[in-house]
């Protein structure tokens, strides 16, 4: 018997801000008592096909292909409804290709997060039929649904499937756990340091964020970039970061940052910058995280992205690839720099993981609580 069954494209050790939440809720619950199965897709061929991680029981299907950054696994479908006959409710993390035929097949209630729309470029055929397909995927799914999570309202009103994701929306942020007692291990001087932290892909924006950079005229100041580029799916823009960044010493690629690092990297930083581009960043978890170390935000004005920000009241908002609105915003930044403490205090008051959680946990509950029982 499966309390929740989480399915999903990419799992743990994977990471992402989608999978990230997936797995902090899952584990989360787990740790409740909860008996929580996560199903799949065995994206490294090295991992077990099951095993038991942090409480969370995770069974992987076989990757047949890749089609950007999605997988296609035949078995993904079957594994999940298997999970799903014992389930109290099944919980399905879009975009996914998979999502529809879940759906339709599935007998236990389902709740849907709804992470982000799909933006593939528009000068290719195969991109717009794959965009299609899976928008189509997630619109059957939600129809489904007795919920449909969203991290936030405004980024929900201005989505593709926002007809699909109103009828059943509870917004709900995203786990951000935080990464306390770090020693400032990475700064190089008494200089301004701005960090990033993410994969290293084309849509987080980094020409732009180290364009910017580049026009202060500050030889103290630094960049520390941080993030994966070689476990990236859809593949990374390292090389061309490098060529972008060769010759500035005053810009750090620290490659993948280990979890046990991530304390000292925010503690190195006067701001963090989140210079995204388009509606893959639907949130921006790591902004959350920086603000509860105490640091400010710089994040683009993009529906969601916006959010912690504009809530919280500490940090800057710049448009989209803005390059000299990206280098005057680091420059206000750098002159006026708010007191930590009170920085960490109201991103805590807004965005406690405990809460979170237990947001998950009620709704989980109403749904399974409400569904309609067996030859009732």
């Amino acid at each position: 018997m499966n309390d929740l069954v989480v399915v999903l494209t990419y799992y743990t050790p994977y990471v992402s801000g989608l999978t990230n939440v997936a797995r902090d809720v899952a584990e989360g619950l787990a740790a409740r008592g909860f008996r929580v199965t996560v199903v799949t897709s065995q994206h490294d061929r090295r991992l077990p096909a099951e095993e038991h991680v942090n409480g969370v029981r995770v069974v992987r299907a076989p990757v047949w292909t890749r089609l950007g950054k999605g997988t296609i696994s035949p078995q993904l479908a079957r594994l999940a409804l298997r999970e799903a006959r014992t389930a109290r409710v099944v919980n399905l993390h879009l975009p996914m290709l998979e999502a529809g035929v879940v759906a339709r097949a599935c007998h236990a209630p389902i709740v849907v997060n709804y992470h982000c729309d799909v933006s593939l470029p528009r000068d290719s055929l195969t991109s717009q039929w794959q965009q299609t397909v899976i928008d189509r995927s997630s619109g059957a799914a939600m129809r489904q649904s007795c919920a449909v999570v969203v991290t936030s309202e405004d980024y929900a009103q201005h989505s593709r499937l926002w007809r699909w994701i109103r009828p059943s929306m509870v917004a709900i942020p995203p786990p951000c756990p935080p990464c306390p007692g770090g020693k400032p291990a990475y700064r190089d001087g008494d200089g301004f340091h701005v960090g990033f932290l993410g994969r290293i892909v084309a849509e987080k924006g980094l020409d732009y964020l180290v364009a910017g950079f580049q026009q202060l005229d500050d030889p103290d100041a630094r960049l520390l970039i941080g993030g994966d580029f070689v476990n990236v799916a859809g593949g990374s823009v390292v090389d061309e970061l490098r060529s972008r960044t060769r010759g500035d010493s005053r810009i750090r690629l620290l490659g993948y940052v280990l979890d046990e690092k991530l304390p000292d990297l925010y503690a190195s930083m006067d701001a963090l910058a989140l210079p995204s581009v388009n509606a893959f960043e639907a949130f921006g978890i790591v902004q959350v995280v920086a603000m509860l170390a105490g640091v400010p935000v710089l994040a683009s004005n993009l529906p969601g992205v916006r959010v912690p920000v504009r809530e919280t009241g500490f940090g800057e908002i710049v448009e989209p690839r803005d390059v000299g609105g990206i280098a005057r915003a680091l420059a206000r930044m750098r002159a006026a720099r708010p007191d930590p403490a009170e920085v960490s205090r109201r991103a805590a008051a807004r965005y406690d993981l405990d809460f979170v959680v237990d947001a998950y946990e009620a709704l989980f509950d109403k749904v399974a609580r409400d569904a309609p029982q067996p030859g009732g």
